[in-house]
């Protein structure tokens, strides 16, 4: 690597450590001004100081766990697939290549179409259900060794067949699907304190391991071979990241629905400018990705106001295209 790459390389680095938390805080800012009650910055004292006006009421029950719930949901999205994007070597890779997506879908499809009666625990249930199905994934890749592509080629199946399972589950309530298509296509609506209380553990124990998962990560970039080489146990290693990767995603999933294109886009778009060393990529991923999802949810509550846009629709239609633009860009090179 060329001396002026490195110089470019790092006054990126700088540059995004100074715009991704104020890109951040804007958001969060701008979550709680904005809304189809927009506030002033008069109505913000007076809910401060009146908690039992309406405005107090719409900011500390409305607002406030709504946006703590998309920063940690779209923190805990980027993280997990910047470990996964290392842990496959695939700049490609998302949580969902896993079977996180599919197996918390199938869970949440159980626990709110046919089992209602047990919807209070969707959360629960798709978080169990992100566990099982990689659980089931590695455990079918698993032969002296499970490699990336072997860990892959499990996912997808494991995919396919929690999707049909999902389909057929959807078909035969037919009458209960109406209850489900919100949370598949990903969203904030209706989040609460519960969701902050029900997560909160998972993200930051989730967060505070991944900063010991820094160090293996770029171990791994170096190959397998070479990783056994300098004693490292490449196997524990990888099983160790990817259970962790299911944790995050697991934990985001569970209380913003299958929220697409985060765990995938953030990362790429952040190695592309500043390379693969996971001491900037990780904890940039984590803020980028937050600062994302709230940015992201504010719009689709405000902008088409008196409806109410998925925000996983929204991160598709305004992500994708800036993604190929990324990737068709020739002067930004891995």
């Amino acid at each position: 690597m060329s001396e002026l790459t490195i110089l470019v390389r790092n006054r990126r680095r700088k540059l995004l450590a100074i715009i991704l938390p104020i890109f951040l805080a804007t958001s969060m800012i701008a979550g709680i001004f904005f809304g189809a009650i927009p506030f002033t910055f008069s109505d913000l004292v007076g809910a401060f100081q009146q908690q039992g006006e309406a405005n107090a009421l719409i900011l500390f029950n409305v607002r406030l766990p709504r946006l703590l719930v998309a920063a940690m949901a779209g923190a805990c999205l980027a993280a997990a697939g910047a470990i996964l994007q290392g842990v496959m070597k695939n700049p490609l890779a998302d949580p969902s290549i896993i079977g996180v997506t599919a197996g918390a879908g199938l869970a949440a499809s159980v626990a709110m179409v046919a089992l209602p009666q047990f919807g209070f625990l969707t959360p629960a249930f798709a978080f169990i259900g992100a566990f099982l199905a990689v659980l089931c994934i590695y455990g079918l890749s698993w032969e002296r060794g499970a490699s990336p592509l072997k860990i892959i080629l499990a996912g997808v199946a494991i995919n396919a067949l929690c999707g049909a399972l999902q389909s057929g589950i959807m078909i035969l309530y037919s009458d209960r699907v109406q209850a489900i298509l919100p949370w598949l296509a990903g969203g904030f609506q209706g989040r609460g304190w519960y969701h902050v209380e029900f997560v909160w553990p998972y993200v930051v124990g989730g967060l505070f391991l991944t900063l010991f998962a820094i160090r293996p990560l770029n171990l791994l970039l170096l190959g397998d071979n070479t990783a056994k080489l300098l004693g490292a146990p490449v196997e524990r290693i990888r099983f160790s990241l990817i259970l962790l990767a299911a944790l995050l995603a697991g934990a985001a999933v569970s209380v913003a629905g299958l929220l697409g294109f985060v765990g995938l886009v953030v990362p790429h778009m952040i190695r592309l400018l500043i390379g693969s060393d996971s001491r900037y990529l990780v904890p940039f991923s984590i803020v980028g990705g937050a600062a994302l999802v709230v940015f992201t949810d504010s719009l689709a509550r405000t902008v088409f106001d008196p409806i109410e846009l998925p925000v996983g629709i929204l991160l598709a239609c305004l992500g994708a295209p800036f993604f190929l633009y990324l990737l068709k860009k020739n002067n930004i090179r891995l």
